[in-house]
């Protein structure tokens, strides 16, 4: 089947992937700049996300938040954005005859924010309180000492907004000269789906996207240095409940294997049939909330597991976690479990694929990250070709890497925990 998106070179070196949905009522609409947070040195720390929160406050045109609001509310249409490690997103969805409207409000709000001081200093408070916030939420802070675990002393292992010592000393004309340095017509992929003309859409990102076009060249980033050891890093909580992320360095999103390793992670712990939650929860019945993620970047990645346990059966958790590990370096898994765990994988996929907003991202993460795009076929293909032997392979690598452990609840010592993983 040919593929339904169509890619355009803009001028200025920023580039449109579009995909017309006749039998949609909506259309969404993506800016999505190339860096994020891996790109921040530890002085401007969360400076992309402070860019985030600020650029809805007010532009020139709009003057603030409440005029922005209005503007897409009034249509009925949503608007919001996000900042990852790698990446900046800018998006909206409306019904489909307000497309031109929603596209002014994004390039407004990227190219034309005021960056008024007062704001930057509302602003600060409250991404501290958001800072301070995560201290107190142990799932979120247990997973933040995980990062800091695995990528250590690199800005992948940091929080996406920032600490609290570079929030407090960023200045407005940090943010201003940041903002100009990346925010440019070459680092941005602006991503359409929905009941659009792809050539009206070509039109009005063309004429109102009014950004720099020369490169900063500043969009490279170092390699986190291998992990020499497995570690354990406890912080002392009087919580009710044990927090832990244990896991290991894994494969980055241009890796082959990446379709393996999502297949592992889904046998491993994705959803109430996973081997976590069947053999851990409801057999052994050591943990409430138990499950495994996947991280994956440009160079590197992730797999994880977090485990919500009381604090006395923590160890034992710990433990049934790692024999589900290194079941699967042992045993090849079960064709009937590999096909249901390909058969989630897909039928998650499509899923995303119902909304707009789902293929606007789905194109603009691509085309942004990869540059090229798989349809839908393609991509299920790809997931349909892994093996049990592919996963067993993967599987062998990842627990051949230093384990990694997180640990938030109220312990004194960590031996036991360190013991469990060799540290």
């Amino acid at each position: 089947m040919p593929a339904a998106h169509r890619v355009l070179p803009l001028p200025g070196g920023a580039r449109l992937v579009a995909e017309s949905m006749p039998e949609r009522q909506s259309t969404s609409m993506v800016l999505m700049f190339a860096g994020g947070s891996r790109l921040e040195d530890d002085r401007l720390g969360g400076v992309s996300h402070f860019i985030e929160h600020l650029y809805f406050k007010g532009t020139k045109r709009r003057p603030s938040s409440k005029e922005i609001a209005d503007a897409i509310e009034g249509v009925g249409g949503f608007i919001n954005a996000s900042t990852d490690k790698e990446l900046t997103a800018y998006w909206a969805r409306v019904p489909s005859e307000h497309e031109d409207l929603a596209f002014d409000i994004l390039f407004d709000i990227v190219a034309n924010s005021r960056v008024d001081e007062a704001d930057v200093e509302k602003e600060r408070m409250v991404i501290l309180d958001e800072l301070r916030m995560y201290q107190d939420q142990p799932q979120d802070l247990v997973q933040n000492l995980f990062e800091e675990l695995i990528w250590p002393g690199h800005p992948l292992g940091r929080d996406i907004a920032g600490t609290e010592q570079s929030v407090a000393r960023l200045t407005r004309d940090d943010i201003i000269e940041y903002a100009d340095a990346h925010y440019r017509l070459p680092n941005v992929v602006v991503g359409a789906a929905g009941s659009l003309d792809v050539p009206h859409t070509a039109d009005v990102v063309a004429r109102g996207l009014a950004l720099r076009a020369d490169p900063d060249g500043a969009l490279d980033s170092s390699t986190p240095d291998p992990l020499s050891a497995p570690r354990v890093l406890i912080r002392r909580r009087q919580t009710a409940e044990a927090h832990i992320c244990l896991g290991a360095r894994a494969l980055s999103y241009m890796d082959p294997d990446r379709y393996a390793l999502d297949l592992l992670n889904t046998v491993l712990g994705e959803g109430m049939s996973s081997r976590l939650f069947l053999n851990i929860r409801e057999r052994l019945g050591l943990a409430y909330d138990v499950h495994s993620f996947t991280q994956k970047h440009r160079d590197t990645g992730y797999l994880g597991v977090y485990i919500g346990v009381e604090p006395k059966k923590a160890v034992d958790a710990v433990n049934a976690v790692l024999g589900e590990l290194r079941a699967l370096a042992d045993d090849e898994v079960a064709e009937d479990e590999l096909t249901r765990a390909k058969e989630f994988t897909k039928g998650r996929l499509r899923l995303e694929m119902e909304t707009t907003n789902g293929v606007a991202f789905w194109l603009t993460y691509q085309q942004l990250l990869f540059g090229e795009i798989k349809t839908i076929d393609e991509e299920l293909a790809q997931v349909d070709a892994v093996t049990a032997a592919d996963l067993k392979r993967v599987a062998i690598k990842l627990v051949r890497e230093p384990l990694q452990m997180s640990v938030v609840g109220p312990f004194a010592r960590d031996s036991a925990f360190r013991l469990a993983i060799g540290a």
